[in-house]
């Protein structure tokens, strides 16, 4: 078995354990949320349904109208359309699953990541047009 691959945006890092997106599946990743990190904007996924579950830490987490501090062993669901997003405003860092399906797969954080980690601050243009690839759309 291969190790799992570990994608850093920023502070943010992503261990991707199941790329469902050669086969249009399921696809499961851990992600660390350090205290205060710069996270993605709210935004909705046009094609996926997405997951939460908090191993450790508390993540602050929205769906729609909806904010709610997940503690571990909380799960909390974002259906397909709905905006959503993340923030960890605590000490301690978060670390969570993400089950998304269909998967938007490893690749699209490797596209983020390689506009994050470039420059400070990021062009944000070039994030929002990577977002739109893989079917994310930003929050009005």
């Amino acid at each position: 078995m291969t190790q799992p691959e570990l994608v850093k945006i920023g502070k943010l890092e992503i261990k991707y354990l199941i790329d469902g997106s050669v086969h249009k599946g399921m696809g499961l990743f851990e992600l660390t949320v350090p205290s205060g990190s710069n996270v993605p904007p709210p935004h909705s996924h046009i094609h996926n349904e997405e997951c939460i579950y908090v191993l450790e830490g508390i993540l602050r987490y929205s769906v729609d109208d909806v904010t709610r501090d997940l503690h571990p062993g909380d799960v909390m669901c974002t259906p397909k359309g709905s905006a959503h997003g993340f923030s960890n405003p605590y000490e301690e860092k978060a670390r969570v699953l993400i089950m998304l399906t269909p998967d938007i797969g490893v690749q699209y954080f490797r596209d983020v990541a390689s506009i994050v980690n470039a420059a400070e601050p990021p062009d944000i243009t070039q994030i929002l047009a990577v977002m739109a690839r893989y079917g994310l759309v930003p929050a009005s």
